[in-house]
C-alpha cells in the first residue's frame, strides 16, 4: 500500500516539492556559509519524493546550534517551502483520493520549517518512534 501511495504522491506533488527543496539546497550551496542547510535541503528532498514508509524523528542530541540554524533556515527558505506544502495539501484535500496525500503534506510542514536536529528513519525500525 505504501508503494502505491508513494507512486501517486510522486506524480501529484512529490516531484514539485522535491524540486523546491533542491532549488533551496542549490541556493544554500551557492552562498557557501549555508552549506549545512543545503545538505539538509537535499536530505528532505529525498524524503519529499518518497515519504510513505519513512518518518522524521527529533534527535535528542541536537542542541542550541540546530535551534539557531533552524531560525536562519526559516528566514531563508523554510517559510516558502512550508507555504508550498500548505497550498499543495489544500489542493490535494479537495479530492477524495487526495485527502491522505494532503494530510501527508501537512505532516511535512514541521520538517520544512525545522530540518536541523531531525533524522529521517524507516517506520519499520524500532527506533523510529522515539
Amino acid at each position: 500500500m505504501k508503494t502505491l501511495l508513494n507512486i501517486i504522491w510522486l506524480l501529484l506533488c512529490g516531484i514539485w516539492m522535491a524540486i523546491g527543496y533542491a532549488v533551496a539546497g542549490i541556493v544554500m550551496f551557492v552562498l557557501i556559509i549555508t552549506i549545512p542547510w543545503g545538505i539538509a535541503a537535499f536530505r528532505i528532498a529525498g524524503f519529499a519524493l518518497w515519504p510513505f514508509g519513512r518518518t522524521a524523528v527529533v534527535r535528542r542530541d541536537a542542541g542550541v546550534g540546530s535551534f539557531l540554524g533552524n531560525l536562519v533556515w526559516v528566514i531563508l527558505a523554510g517559510i516558502w517551502l512550508a507555504i508550498g506544502h500548505i497550498i499543495t495539501g489544500i489542493a490535494l484535500c479537495l479530492t477524495i483520493i487526495g485527502i491522505p496525500l494532503g494530510i501527508a503534506n501537512f505532516k511535512l510542514i514541521p520538517i520544512s520549517l525545522t530540518p536541523l536536529g531531525r533524522e529521517i528513519v524507516p517506520t519499520d525500525r524500532p527506533f523510529a518512534t522515539r
